[in-house]
């Protein structure tokens, strides 16, 4: 038998019969790991394959040699040898052995030059197989090739770490299309995660109870082993921290990731499943018994270490899914990449649908040595990446290292686009480098697939609009299929009138609602009116028109006074603050009086008309509303000195009080509208103190508590209302700047009512902060956060609604901290921190979750976390309770925690106003607003759903019964004046001398 396969694969293979073919296949499937592929890819090898006997010390080929075959080995072992540089006077390295089922030579693929020297180490067998060859067979079962090279290398010691011996820079072996996700991403665990594993381990090995045994697997003993299911079973009843089963795998996938657990048979990353699961000190033998001090020192540590597990889980559960393959990931976990992706800088600039494919195919990467050569100059662009964590240089020949690129840059995708060479060598910077990457084949089908289903529309040879095809949900009769990806306002507007209004059915495209709501920052609203005009009165010059041509105006006139319905609803009161949209409006008014034809459109004029009068009336009763702000940082009130009414929205032209400092401390008081220019009260408080300087040497500028100063713009507006709590202004010249130095009253606490808030139940401080939080919260217009993310001088309008909302987050926040460091009894201070725990909890049931992040927020600072012997007698609930408000609070993976939770809230609700601000900076700055020359309008898409969650938490009124109406008169006054010290100094300071710090 051995003969016949012998002769058979001595015949060249086009002289193979069917008989030798299957002889060499029954030869083939005895090496393991050829086995494992299907019998057509057995006949394929088969029948092309060359049979080559070799005698020891025979050298297959040398590193930088042109690679023509692929090898597997049959018979025998072989050596791979690394050479270094012929300058440095070293012999070769051996790096592995290769014995019999090794495959090797793969670079044949990509026809890159060898990177080693293969020598024979004693007699040997081998299967050749030719490049062309090989590549038909990998093309026809690439997953199963590919896991077979990589099970090779796994086996005979490929890998980064096997040039550890080497001194220079390693080149990154070809890595397999997704990394295993049961093995570990570093080449050692870092001592904070060797600690938190050392402090779990030592609690399960000491609980008698603990799922953590020996356990008997197909005849093999597995020692200190437990299935993945128990381990999340005991690691939510260990810590009330973990709320969910799938927190508490993130966590053990933390510690898997780095090596510290594995899967036994290292397959399976971690699930909450029947897979059996040990610590590495387990599986190596150098775990003992730990002792009674072992424990006890787990026990002090376990807090700290959960805590910073319950961090790093959620990343490290992503991670695990960019390492499968894509026909591995879940719906769920697909939404999860794609919400990442959504927030990763170098992928802003692409489309949601874009983003939506990458989020199935984009694969983690990460390498453990400093130095590696992730591709050199002249290579093959095969990858696009994008820098997660660490750094790489970038160097070109001749030049040296020309750039460093740090987390959030991105790579290699110049070469993908051009199909050219590499024109750099990147060279990792740190160890523990983590990368996103996309691979060739698939960054060329989406960006065939984008321009497949992009359309473009150009006048005189430049494009007007370009639009994107949207797939249609079943069930869903929408009139259109493309969606706006940019254009010019102009043909937008026209785009929109065509499709979006009239007789259209409707979709779930937001296209009107998003050019409604962003408009201002492309198209200004008197260059919008003057369109829509043109539109209505586009017969106006005609002569003669046909029946057709008439119904076709007509229906236009409509589509104009349907659009100016939608943008009334859609932005309320903004509309009739423009004189042109109320003179156009009234113009409309009188062209349906006048036109039988526009008679079904009279209801929605009158309509119109109808809101506009109220509104009108409304301000002129609230013409010349006075604000007023305290010299002592209470929040603004009207002038007669009561606080914010309720819904009451500060206009731009109402006047505000407030005093204008001098260097000396002395000061004017002055009374501006709130639209008054910076530029405007610098030069009225210059000349009322009697600075006999220009203008242009004087600038006005903010000087906090903590004696920070923050320097006005000429055209900003708004400026009264946008000082922090104790901060004050101040007009100097330009180069007294460093001289000026708080108000001595700056570093104390605001003014407030003498009154002990114990006296208050915690249900009615909450009911009642809610209450007047809501007032504040319905005055916020959703433009605000268009001003305050563009720049309010870029608009000339006014952010005091939104400021003063702002400015109650940090009054609630600090109120918390300056309440307990102002008490000096432990037992009151024990008192209080029950008290807002509790407080936090009634905030979070009435859904004022502005509040709620405001009150958890104090608790976390620092001068409050730090008195240990406070908090040391809080109640283990209230602890645990905490601990829970700490969890929703977590701003890792952008604050996921509570998107997760406030997703499934109905309003009213007031929700965490500085995320939305946050989220709103980020499709700003990471989003150009033009794209040559065309307005981006997936920029405005994703701020006008922003500006929506404004209006969805306000879409029901607020209708909470209240839990004690006879106390009205002493609650409002007292939460809306609390008592405030904002210098973190100052406080820490204060938390200091009530408990001061041990030493050890």
């Amino acid at each position: 038998m051995a003969m016949e396969w012998i002769t058979a694969m001595d015949k060249r293979p086009c002289d193979r019969n069917l008989r030798d073919v299957e002889l060499i296949s029954c030869r083939l499937r005895r090496v393991e790991p050829l086995c494992r592929l299907p019998s057509s890819a057995l006949q394929q090898l088969a029948m092309c394959g060359f049979y080559e006997d070799l005698e020891k010390g025979v050298t297959l080929f040398r590193a930088g040699e042109q690679g023509r075959f692929w090898y597997a080995v049959l018979g025998g072992s072989l050596e791979v040898r690394y050479h270094a540089t012929d300058t440095d006077g070293k012999s070769p390295v051996t790096l592995c052995n290769l014995g019999v089922g090794a495959t090797f030579g793969e670079s044949i693929l990509h026809d890159l030059p060898r990177d080693s020297t293969v020598v024979t180490k004693t007699t040997c067998e081998l299967l050749r197989v030719e490049q062309q060859d090989f590549r038909l067979i990998w093309e026809k079962n690439k997953e199963l090739m590919n896991d077979i090279i990589n099970s090779c290398k796994l086996k005979n010691g490929f890998g980064p770490s096997v040039s550890a011996t080497n001194t220079s820079p390693t080149k990154r072996p070809l890595s397999p299309d997704h990394p295993n996700p049961a093995l570990p991403i570093t080449e050692s665990p870092s001592p904070a995660m060797n600690r938190m594993g050392w402090a779990l381990r030592t609690l399960l090995v000491a609980d008698n109870s603990s799922c953590l045994k020996d356990r008997k697997v197909s005849g093999k003993l597995i020692r200190k082993c437990a299935p993945g299911t128990e381990f999340v079973d005991w690691l939510v009843n260990l810590s009330p921290i973990v709320h969910t089963r799938a927190q508490a795998a993130g966590m053990w996938q933390a510690l898997l990731e780095e090596g510290i657990l594995s899967h036994v048979n290292k397959e399976q990353p971690f699930k909450d499943k029947c897979f059996l699961y040990r610590f590495r000190v387990d599986e190596d033998g150098t775990a003992g018994t730990p002792s009674t001090e072992d424990i006890n020192a787990a026990n002090e540590q376990i807090r700290e270490s959960l805590s910073a597990l319950f961090q790093r889980g959620p990343d490290a559960t992503l991670r695990m899914i960019l390492r499968k393959p894509s026909h591995e990931r879940t719906t769920e976990e697909l939404e999860l990449v794609f919400e990442e992706l959504l927030h990763i800088a170098a992928l802003s600039h692409l489309s949601t649908s874009i983003k939506r494919e990458l989020s199935s195919i984009i694969v983690f990467e990460s390498h453990a040595q400093a130095g590696t050569i992730l591709f050199s100059q002249g290579d093959e662009g095969r990858s696009w990446y994008i820098i997660l964590k660490g750094s790489v240089d970038v160097v070109i020949h001749g030049k040296g290292t020309v750039a460093t690129l740090k987390s959030g840059d991105d790579f290699g995708k110049l070469a993908l686009i051009n199909d050219a060479p590499r024109a750099a060598t990147i060279v990792l910077k740190e160890n523990n480098c983590h990368l996103l990457r996309v691979d060739k084949e698939h960054f060329n089908r989406i960006l065939r697939d984008v321009e497949a289903n992009t359309l473009r529309l150009q006048e005189h040879g430049k494009d007007v609009l370009v639009l994107e095809r949207v797939a249609k949900q079943r069930g869903q009769h929408s009139a259109f299929k493309y969606t706006v990806m940019s254009g010019t306002p102009a043909k937008m507007l026209e785009h929109l009138l065509e499709t979006r209004l009239g007789n259209q059915v409707g979709g779930v495209d937001p296209f009107l609602d998003d050019f409604l709501l962003t408009h201002i920052v492309f198209m200004p609203v008197v260059q919008l009116v003057d369109e829509l005009a043109n539109y209505f009165h586009c017969d106006v010059s005609d002569g003669a028109q046909t029946p057709e041509e008439r119904e076709y105006i007509m229906n236009f006139k409509k589509r104009v006074i349907q659009f100016m319905q939608k943008w009334v609803m859609a932005v309320r009161h903004a509309a009739f603050d423009e004189p042109s949209v109320c003179d156009f409006i009234e113009d409309l008014a009188a062209e349906v009086e006048a036109d039988p034809e526009l008679h079904e459109e009279t209801s929605i004029i009158h309509n119109i008309l109808t809101q506009m009068s109220r509104y009108q009336d409304d301000r002129n009763q609230n013409t010349g509303q006075k604000w007023k702000l305290p010299p002592n940082g209470q929040p603004i009130c009207l002038f007669s000195g009561n606080m914010t009414p309720s819904k009451t929205v500060i206009r731009p032209d109402d006047d505000i009080i407030f005093r204008v400092y001098c260097a000396d401390h002395t000061y004017c008081t002055l009374r501006f509208p709130l639209h008054t220019t910076a530029e405007i009260i610098k030069a009225c408080a210059a000349d009322k103190l009697q600075l006999n300087r220009g203008p242009e040497d004087l600038c006005l500028v903010e000087i906090k508590s903590n004696g920070e100063r923050s320097v006005f713009k000429d055209n900003d507006v708004s400026i009264p209302t946008g000082l922090s709590l104790n901060g004050r202004l101040f007009v100097s010249t330009k180069d007294h700047l460093d001289a000026l130095t708080p108000l001595p009253e700056q570093e104390g606490a605001t003014e407030a009512p003498e009154v002990d808030v114990e006296i208050f139940s915690t249900k009615e401080l909450a009911y009642y902060i809610t209450i007047f939080d809501w007032d504040l919260f319905w005055a916020v217009h959703e433009y605000e956060l268009l001003y305050h993310t563009f720049g309010r001088h870029h608009f000339g309008k006014i952010t005091a609604n939104l400021d003063v909302f702002l400015r109650r987050f940090n009054e609630l926040q600090y109120w918390i901290v300056t309440e307990i460091v102002v008490t000096p009894s432990i037992s009151k201070r024990v008192a209080l921190l029950r008290k807002f725990i509790k407080l936090a909890a009634y905030c979070k049931e009435y859904q004022n979750l502005n509040a709620f992040f405001a009150v958890v927020m104090g608790l976390s600072n620092m001068a409050v976390s730090r008195l240990q012997q406070t908090w040391d007698k809080i109640p283990s609930k209230f602890r645990k309770l905490y601990q829970e408000f700490e969890a929703l609070i977590d701003p890792s993976r952008n604050h996921r925690a509570y998107r997760v939770f406030v997703g499934k809230l109905q309003p009213p609700l007031i929700p965490f106003m500085p995320l939305l601000l946050k989220d709103m900076t980020f499709a700003h700055e990471g989003n150009k607003t033009s794209l040559d020359g065309l307005v981006n309008f997936e920029k405005m898409h994703m701020m006008a759903q922003t500006m929506r969650t404004l209006r969805f938490c306000r879409s029901r009124s607020l209708g909470l019964e209240p839990p004690s109406p006879k106390s009205e008169g002493d609650v409002r006054p007292y939460i809306s004046c609390l008592r405030v010290i904002d210098n973190q100094r100052v406080l820490t300071a204060m938390s200091q001398k009530i408990e001061p710090t041990r030493k050890l």
